[in-house]
């Protein structure tokens, strides 16, 4: 969408796939925010929006868009709201988007625990189909260095949780999150984490350090070692070998990445680790990632 008729809380979080669908800001910013690594919603403090303010915004949006098949609830965790709160914003998205198909939002894993099966399915019903999950790895030591709040197993059991109720799962890798140090562990670990889990979507983001080295290191808490180019694609590819999922769709097309791949598993496996190989044979060593992208 390049008009709205609406005014948002600038700027708006929702994820690249979602450029084309109806935004309804349901939260303003990250209810956790602690991330070292996450720069995105500094500019915003935390705010739930309540449906009476959400109400005149979607039937807005509704009469200007009356076409749309796609909504985003934006911004940073929406599913961080009750399912008392997201039933009445579902239901009125549905009475006035006659044509919706699909609508979705980011999601924590602890935000899906939070919610019963039945308060799940409830949710699924009104059409709420997929839920965006920035895991960003499956090592639980690297989980602890980057503050993210959740574990291997909280993120298994609350993906899970999802998928058994019917609701689809995009999920988000940092290539690099660790650097030298803990490259391989995280790379095996989050290989290991997509198995269990066999996402419909699969994305790889690189880490982006917009503040500097030093800015991050200052919130890493353990020893991190910047990779190279190079590195970084070494990384990758051994977490791709290390995959064993079926029709997962997988993209790294990012504005981080340093290289776009595009396929699905298990189908295009082999030539995905074919252009890696590929990149990593005709990349110096010493040729260090750009700092300019933020995640």
């Amino acid at each position: 969408m390049f008009f709205t008729p609406i005014k948002y809380n600038e700027p708006v979080f929702r994820p690249p796939a979602e450029a084309n669908s109806v935004i309804i800001q349901a939260t303003l910013g990250c209810s956790w925010n602690k991330c070292a690594f996450c720069e995105m919603y500094t500019s915003k403090k935390f705010a739930a929006r309540s449906f009476d303010a959400l109400k005149p915004e979607i039937i807005q949006l509704a009469q200007t868009f009356p076409k749309a098949k796609k909504i985003f609830l934006a911004d940073g965790d929406a599913f961080v709201l009750s399912s008392n709160k997201l039933l009445p914003i579902l239901t009125e998205i549905n009475h006035q988007f006659e044509r919706v198909q699909r609508i979705s939002s980011y999601a924590l894993p602890k935000d899906i625990l939070s919610k019963s099966e039945k308060e799940l399915k409830a949710l699924r019903a009104l059409g709420l189909k997929l839920l965006y999950v920035g895991i960003e790895t499956g090592d639980d030591e690297l989980l602890e260095l980057v503050n993210k709040g959740e574990t291997f197993d909280t993120t298994v059991n609350g993906i899970q949780k999802a998928h058994d109720a019917g609701i689809d799962t995009s999920i988000m890798i940092i290539n690099g999150l660790g650097g030298k140090k803990y490259s391989r562990q995280h790379a095996l670990r989050s290989a290991d984490i997509i198995n269990r889990l066999q996402p419909k979507f699969l994305s790889t983001l690189t880490l982006s350090m917009p503040f500097g080295q030093e800015h991050f290191q200052s919130r890493f808490k353990g020893d991190f070692q910047q990779q190279t180019v190079k590195e970084l694609f070494e990384e990758l590819l051994l977490f791709i070998r290390h995959l064993a999922v079926k029709n997962v769709i997988y993209r790294s097309d990012h504005v981080s990445n340093n290289l776009v791949l595009k396929g699905v598993f298990a189908r295009d496996k082999e030539q995905i680790i074919a252009h890696l190989n590929q990149a990593i044979d005709s990349t110096p060593d010493n040729i260090y990632p750009s700092a300019s992208a933020i995640l």
